[in-house]
């Protein structure tokens, strides 16, 4: 607040420009969308840009800028103990995680973005000779954008400052040796539109640019390994370029050539629809008398309205196919999911990426890259048998901690398992002290366990 970028006013917090760089983030959204050649921001779904990763996102204004044009941002920035970022970005409502570009290569599969942003975001791009270059080129799809903005662009003020100066040659001779081709500058903003076309990489100089990553390199979807210094992606499939993807919100349901690419029928992906919407309403149902009943209406109040805003970040733990998602949002619930694939089970992220929904790869028996108090809505479908059927890698009750952890005060589980897991599962919410009720799921051996954390207060001494 010293700096002026959150402002009280009234009952809310409002959330000015992150940068001093740009005036209003409206502005800067328009300049990007000019660059690239369109009218404004609200033509980027029709230029095929749906998904974006925004590096170090501050408050994640950007994003929530966006969001109304029908873009989804995921903000990844490094852990901070102040919880500056990734926290704040969550608190308002946005898709945000903890990620480094340090060392590692991030949880997500290759060609997952149709654009990266960067603004002042901290990263030192010219440093081990490019590699963190070569890590958004594996992140962005073919015909994608990387978006840079930094003082180092600008080539008058480099031209007095040496090491701006060869930091700047450096990227720009290196996304060029990449395929990138570098869209007219405007101020301090840079835009590079990476190449749809793989012959470009085999038409360079021998010896200019990073390597072609060879099938042992080329993992579509790797899990926090080393970064890798080739370009990767360009064996998949899944290389098609963003202006030739089917447009969102269309790109939700995916074509049958679409759906060939990932193994799945369009019967099949039809079915999971149905189940889901009809989960979903039967979800809501349960979940609107027990929240009213924590707010009863006082005498002479108008009834409450139906719960459309009572949840926004919703955590889908073994999100399958991402039908839990496409369902929310066919309801017209104001929400977003991050979609988490269990590195235990199938890998079905690149689906679920190509559907136009974030997600991520994770082990449950791990931390997730959060902060506490995250998320409004934890949803496990089958993760309890997948994880703990048979063999059993970490003890059930750690992975309750972590939900405890990730879960706001007031904010709800839902479970859907066999008989015996959910029982067990209702002792572990008993001694979190979790609000716990069993419900038959018709037609099933499962059972549904719905849960709410309690708001504690501390008693007065």
């Amino acid at each position: 607040m010293t700096k002026r970028l959150m402002m009280l006013e009234e009952e809310q917090i409002s959330f000015r420009s992150d940068s001093a760089m740009f005036d209003s983030i409206e502005d800067y959204s328009h300049q990007i969308a000019e660059m690239i050649g369109l009218r404004n921001e609200s033509n980027f779904v029709r230029a095929g840009v749906r998904t974006i990763l925004d590096i170090g996102c501050g408050y994640g204004s950007f994003g929530a800028h966006l969001f109304s044009s029908q873009l989804l941002t995921m903000c990844v920035a490094n852990y901070e103990a102040s919880g500056s970022q990734v926290q704040l970005t969550l608190e308002r409502g946005l898709p945000a995680m903890i990620g480094s570009f340090n060392s590692k290569q991030l949880p997500y599969p290759s060609l997952s973005f149709d654009m990266i942003h960067c603004a002042e975001c901290h990263v030192d791009w010219d440093q081990k000779d490019g590699i963190f270059l070569v890590e958004v080129d594996r992140l962005l799809r073919p015909g994608g954008y990387f978006v840079w903005t930094s003082t180092v662009t600008n080539t008058q003020r480099s031209v007095r400052n040496k090491v701006s100066l060869k930091k700047w040659n450096f990227v720009r001779n290196f996304a060029e040796s990449m395929c990138w081709e570098l869209l007219p500058q405007q101020d301090e903003t840079v835009v590079w539109k990476k190449t749809s076309l793989k012959k470009c990489y085999f038409a360079r100089r021998p010896g200019v640019g990073p390597s072609i990553c060879s099938k042992g390199q080329d993992i579509e979807s790797p899990y926090y390994r080393p970064l890798q210094a080739c370009i990767a992606g360009t064996q998949s499939r899944r290389w098609i370029p963003i202006e030739e993807r089917t447009k969102w919100p269309s790109r939700a349901k995916l074509n049958s050539s679409e759906l060939k690419i990932h193994g799945l029928l369009a019967e099949a992906l039809a079915e999971d629809s149905l189940n889901w919407n009809s989960a979903v309403n039967n979800y809501w149902s349960l979940l609107s008398p027990l929240i009213f009943s924590d707010h009863p209406k006082r005498p002479g109040d108008d009834d409450p309205s139906p719960p459309y805003n009572m949840l926004r970040n919703v955590l889908d733990m073994n999100a399958h196919f991402g039908g839990l998602n496409a369902a929310l949002l066919d309801a017209r619930k104001s929400v977003w999911v991050m979609n988490v694939i269990p590195t235990s089970g199938p890998n079905y992220l690149p689906l679920i990426i190509d559907r136009g929904f974030v997600g991520v790869l994770h082990d449950w028996c791990e931390a997730f890259p959060t902060y506490p108090r995250t998320y409004d809505l934890v949803h496990a479908n089958g993760l309890l048998s997948m994880e703990f059927g048979q063999h059993s890698r970490c003890p059930m009750f750690d992975l309750f901690i972590e939900m405890d952890r990730v879960l706001r005060p007031e904010g709800w589980v839902i479970l859907r398992d066999t008989v015996p897991l959910i029982e067990l599962a209702r002792s572990h919410a008993a001694r979190l002290k979790w609000d716990a009720r069993v419900i038959e799921v018709e037609s099933s051996d499962e059972k549904l366990l719905i849960c709410q954390k309690p708001f504690s207060r501390r008693q007065a001494s």
